[in-house]
C-alpha cells in the first residue's frame, strides 16, 4: 500500500482531492495547496512507489510500469472507499495522471496538470540517452541535479530546484533508475487520453519558462475540447511551488466548477 495522508476539510466540501507529485519528491511539495484545499475539500496526499515511506520499485511482484503506479493509486482509493476524486499531479504525477485517464478515466472528476510532460523534445530526449549511457557509472544524484539544472536553469526557479535536489536525495539509487527507465515511455502515456477521458474536465498549469515541455503540450493538447490551459508568467517547471498563488487560485476555481455532490467522504487514516 502506498504512503500517504489524509487532511479532512474545515468546509463542508464532500469532494476528495488526490495529489501527485513530481519525480525524487513526495507529497511535502504540496504544502502550499493543502493548506488552500483543505479549506474546502478533502485532501489525500501520496507518495508514489520509490518515494517517502512507499513501497520500493522492486518490491512487487510484477514489473515495475505505469500500469503497475496507477494499480496503486486505485488500490489507495478503495481503501478509503474513494470513487471519484480530483486528481491534481505535478512533472511525473502529469504523467502518472495523464496514465491514468487512459486506463481507469471513470475514477477521475477532473484533473489538475501542473508542469505536464506529453512527451519529450529532440534534445530532451538527447538529454534522455546521454543519463541513459552514463547512470551505470555515475551516482544517480549527479544526474539528477543536472537535470534539475537544465530543466529550471534560471534565477527565479531556485527554491523548487532546491526542493527537488534536497528531497530527491533521499531516494534510493534503484528506485531512482528504475522510473528513470520509464521516462523512455512517456509518450505512450498520453497517447490515448483524448480519446479515453473525453467526459473528463482538465485544466493544464504551465509556466512560460518550461522550456522544455510547454510547446509540445500546447500542440499536443490543442485539439482537447476538454482541456484548459493557464500559462504563468515569469514561471519555471515547478508551477505549484514557484507560484503558489496563481496556481492555487486558478485548481481551486477549476474543481469547484467541476464538483458534484455525489462523492463520498474518505475515512481519515
Amino acid at each position: 500500500m502506498l504512503d500517504y495522508h489524509y487532511y479532512k476539510s474545515n468546509g463542508n466540501s464532500k469532494e476528495p482531492i488526490i495529489l501527485l507529485h513530481g519525480l525524487g519528491g513526495n507529497y511535502g511539495i504540496f504544502n502550499k495547496q493543502i493548506a488552500a484545499y483543505k479549506k474546502d475539500f478533502h485532501v489525500l496526499a501520496i507518495n508514489l512507489p520509490g518515494h517517502g515511506k512507499s513501497p520500493d520499485t522492486s518490491s512487487y511482484q510484477t514489473p515495475f510500469s505505469f500500469n503497475l503506479v496507477v494499480n496503486e493509486i486505485l488500490k489507495t482509493m478503495n481503501k478509503l472507499n474513494i470513487e471519484k476524486a480530483h486528481i491534481v499531479g505535478i512533472s511525473l504525477g502529469s504523467v502518472v495522471l495523464h496514465h491514468m485517464l487512459q486506463r481507469a478515466p471513470e475514477r477521475v472528476k477532473s484533473a489538475v496538470l501542473g508542469g505536464c510532460i506529453t512527451r519529450f523534445t529532440p534534445f530532451s530526449l538527447f538529454l534522455l540517452h546521454t543519463g541513459s549511457v552514463m547512470k551505470g557509472f555515475v551516482p544517480h544524484m549527479w544526474l539528477y541535479k543536472l537535470f534539475a539544472h537544465i530543466m529550471m536553469p534560471k534565477s527565479n526557479h531556485t527554491s523548487s530546484r532546491r526542493i527537488f535536489i534536497r528531497e530527491a536525495a533521499k531516494m534510493k539509487r534503484s528506485n531512482f533508475l528504475a522510473w528513470y527507465k520509464l521516462a523512455h515511455e512517456v509518450r505512450t502515456t498520453y497517447k490515448n487520453v483524448q480519446k479515453n477521458s473525453i467526459d473528463v474536465a482538465k485544466l493544464y498549469i504551465t509556466g512560460q519558462e518550461d522550456h522544455l515541455f510547454v510547446n509540445p503540450l500546447l500542440k499536443d493538447t490543442a485539439t482537447d475540447e476538454k482541456a484548459q490551459h493557464l500559462i504563468i508568467e515569469n514561471c519555471g517547471h515547478v508551477c505549484n511551488v514557484e507560484k503558489p498563488r496563481n496556481f492555487n487560485a486558478a485548481s481551486i476555481a477549476f474543481i469547484r466548477k467541476n464538483c458534484s455532490s455525489t462523492i463520498p467522504i474518505p475515512a481519515a487514516k
